[in-house]
């Protein structure tokens, strides 16, 4: 701490301001603690809290714009690098997009306070289409009181450094355990309405036997094969097999469109089926369409490896150029 305080006291406010930019720009820079000690030296009358402060927030301004246009311009391939380890990378990325749209503003506020949330919300408003203006008065919220707690604990006990920043180290982790929390309760409130959900869809399946009789009747249902780009379709649809009048629909476009019209008739049962063993992909499609008003959904038990099991027929998906 005190190689700190000499650093500051040498090269003045550069240095508190180039800390504060490099650590907005991912790099690791304890710039928490050189605002601990810019405070303590206000405190002193060595430096001006209000030009620390002023330059604190320009510095995180600047290196948040930067994320912040790299968002607008490659935000998909920034938020597939933050996503990369989850189940599904692009319905992670879809959520946290509608997600951000919902809560941007005030999470910017707070995000600072947290390592890896700060690296996240700047690209994610600029990929959801935040305005600059919107972000760039929320974002000065979120720096002015990043820097003002930590230059502010600086000054209140600018006589006893080392406790200040065991302070400041206590209030990071006492952070990063609220969001945590916080997480963890969301986390499980979705993970059980969507066990409930998974339960009575499954209850709702319908039988390859039962669809085989539905179509040798002559009944109008709507087959979807939501065999995805990831289950070797990057060639294409071109000698694809599915259950006869199946039509392809990309399982992860079906949110991207909410008010275009659906090429999926509301008159008429729909059936969905997948690859994946538990049948994941069509539960997640089958929410989709609920959510869009659809109430006659049902996935086939089993898949098409079921049906195809059965010795039923296949044929050649037809491709759905609406979604």
């Amino acid at each position: 701490m005190n190689a700190i305080v000499e650093l500051l006291v040498k090269h003045g406010y550069s240095v508190l301001f180039v800390s504060v930019f490099a650590r907005q720009m991912w790099l690791p820079v304890p710039a928490i603690l050189f605002l601990i000690a810019a405070g303590a030296l206000a405190d002193s009358g060595r430096m001006t809290l209000g030009v620390a402060l002023g330059l604190a927030i320009v510095a995180c301004l600047l290196a948040d714009m930067v994320w912040y246009e790299a968002g607008r311009r490659w935000g998909d391939q920034i938020l597939h690098f933050i996503y990369g380890l989850a189940l599904d990378p692009a319905a992670a990325a879809r959520r946290s997009k509608e997600t951000f749209v919902r809560h941007g503003a005030r999470t910017l506020m707070l995000a600072k306070f947290v390592v890896g949330l700060d690296a996240a919300t700047p690209p994610l408003a600029g990929l959801s289409g935040t305005s600059r203006t919107r972000f760039i008065a929320f974002d000065a919220i979120g720096a002015a009181l990043w820097s003002g707690v930590y230059a502010g604990l600086g000054y209140l006990l600018g006589k006893d450094l080392d406790r200040a920043a065991a302070y400041a180290a206590t209030l990071g982790m006492l952070w990063v355990l609220f969001v945590f929390a916080a997480l963890a309760v969301y986390v499980g409130r979705k993970l059980v309405r969507w066990q409930r959900f998974v339960r009575e869809f499954r209850m709702a399946r319908i039988t390859p036997e039962e669809l085989k009789k539905k179509l040798d009747a002559g009944e109008q249902v709507m087959i979807v094969d939501l065999h995805g780009r990831r289950n070797g379709l990057r060639g294409g649809l071109r000698g694809h097999q599915g259950i006869p009048g199946a039509v392809y629909i990309d399982p992860h476009r079906l949110g991207q469109h909410p008010r275009k019209r659906m090429p999926i008739p509301r008159d008429r049962e729909v059936v969905l089926y997948c690859t994946t063993l538990h049948e994941f992909t069509s539960a997640r499609a089958a929410l989709e369409l609920r959510r869009r008003g659809f109430e006659r959904v049902r996935p086939l038990a089993g898949g098409l490896q079921a049906w195809h099991e059965r010795g039923f027929p296949l044929t050649s998906v037809i491709l759905c150029g609406s979604t």
